[in-house]
């Protein structure tokens, strides 16, 4: 089976020399999000469509996962993913402009050996839902299809299909396609060492969904006829899988609720970053986020301390669906409030940063109320006790996290290798189905060529729970032209 689909990162190596270019147009940061040269402002509208620019990538994906022991419900597996993107983006002409993204992705497993409830982190690769009911392992999808203007004074307005990048919305392009919303954002920077972004979202449209869907829905079968028709809507792994279609209608809320969300960033004082961001479901649920960081710079090194508060409001979606975001009555009992949504997180942490090294020291509470409910990809405990894979976010739940980071840059090209490993622990509550964890880490970004990068990432989970011990590995290769 190795053999089978070694061919994919080897086509890629072998193909390179042909590709090279001398100046990138593109780049990828280690976050996963691309880095375009600048836009060209044009005085004439076929000059509009002439002076725009192609940006194309090939892309490979493997992931395999192998159990300690296996089980009926845990068994080891391998899938590849090989496709690309070709996004158009126009030059700009009184004060507009457009882009448009296209997507392609095609799986390589052996379906009878690896059942695809078994895939795991791998089953972006291709859509679930689709291979289920139509047995195709591909997905053409368009990504991006937007418009924006910045007419106004100090802002720029965005409408379309796009890539929404706030603290709870990510387009999070770690596997094949990016996570991508419907709706519209406006950018504004009118306030001094201040910018906002606020964003109405009325579609999601996860990384292994060919059509947009609710944002915050799951699909049953009252939702379609389809087989599996909770891998149809809104199915991410961090999804509160109570707020079904059936139980939103009968609690007389709408299946098609719009995200309404909104980031504010300012950096008035020297040193000091101050940021708010927030989230709104209407008639289900909404979250505040406040975050405070001061840089101190010493001789030769930076330290910087940084807190974060987030509340969750609960309006019927804790009602409707329980306190628990994957819903299992089980789990349900060991929650004070079985049918609330009120919750907090308070999460601290210490970065150190001498030359090109980066050591994070992080702590997060969750406390025991209820769930943090984020499915869209942008994580609560991100940049504190946040690990690849790791959802550490449920009902008292504490982490502690130490991170090193070496060869850091936001250009997106890593001559030097990048390098980034940490150890995390959770201390979970089992009276809620949760287990205590330790998370071990590291992930490996570097540049070859300007326009090739590979990334290998390796996280191996050890946990008390019987059967759940295993290593997750992920390898990839980019080219960009």
């Amino acid at each position: 089976m190795y053999r089978k689909y070694s061919f994919i990162p080897l086509a890629f190596v072998l193909c390179t020399p042909l590709l090279i270019a001398n100046t990138p147009k593109q780049a990828i940061k280690t976050n996963n999000q691309l880095v375009y040269k600048k836009q060209k402002n044009v005085e004439s509208l076929s000059k509009m469509f002439s002076n725009g620019e192609f940006f194309g990538r090939l892309r490979s994906n493997t992931f395999s996962y192998k159990w300690e022991k296996e089980s009926a419900t845990h068994k080891d597996y391998l899938i590849s993913g090989l496709g690309g993107s070709l996004v158009y983006k126009s030059a700009r002409f009184n004060a507009l402009s457009f882009g448009v993204g296209l997507y392609y992705s095609h799986a390589f497993f052996n379906d009878s050996k690896y059942p695809v409830t078994t895939l795991g982190k791998g089953k972006d690769t291709f859509s679930r839902f689709h291979f289920v009911n139509t047995r195709s392992k591909n997905m053409a999808v368009l990504g991006q299809a937007y418009i924006d203007y910045n007419g106004l004074e100090n802002t720029k307005i965005t409408l379309g299909r796009q890539l929404v990048e706030t603290f709870y919305t990510k387009s999070n392009d770690t596997k094949m396609i990016p996570n991508t919303f419907d709706g519209v954002v406006l950018e504004n920077i009118s306030l001094p060492s201040t910018k906002i972004k606020l964003a109405y979202l009325a579609k999601q449209k996860l990384r292994d969904h060919t059509t947009s869907h609710s944002v915050l829905m799951y699909g049953d079968a009252n939702s379609t006829s389809s087989l599996h028709p909770e891998w149809s809507e809104n199915d991410d792994s961090a999804m509160h899988k109570g707020l079904t279609y059936t139980a939103l209608k009968a609690a007389g809320v709408s299946t098609d609720a719009p995200l309404i969300t909104g980031d504010l960033h300012n950096t008035s004082i020297k040193n000091f970053k101050a940021d708010l961001s927030f989230y709104y479901v209407p008639e289900l649920l909404s979250e505040v986020m406040g975050e405070l960081n001061y840089k101190i710079n010493l001789d030769g090194l930076s330290i910087t301390p940084g807190i974060r508060y987030i509340k969750q409001f609960d309006d019927k979606a804790g009602e409707i669906g329980g306190a628990a975001y994957n819903a299992k009555a089980s789990s349900l009992a060991g929650y004070k409030n079985p049918n609330s949504l009120d919750s907090q997180m308070l999460a601290a942490r210490i970065v150190l940063k001498i030359k090109n090294y980066k050591i994070n020291f992080g702590y997060s509470k969750i406390f025991d109320e209820a769930d943090l409910i984020t499915p869209w990809r942008g994580f609560p405990t991100a940049g504190y006790t946040r690990s690849m894979a790791r959802y550490n976010w449920q009902a008292n739940t504490k982490s502690y996290r130490i991170e090193l980071v070496r060869n850091a840059n936001n250009t997106g090209i890593y001559k030097n290798t990048f390098i980034q490993a940490s150890i995390l622990h959770t201390d979970a509550d089992e009276k809620k189905g949760y287990f205590d964890e330790n998370y071990y880490y590291i992930g490996f970004v570097q540049n070859p060529l300007q326009n090739l990068q590979w990334r290998l990432r390796l996280g191996y989970q050890d946990t008390k729970k019987v059967d759940s011990d295993g290593l997750d590995s992920r390898l990839e290769f980019n080219y960009l032209f």
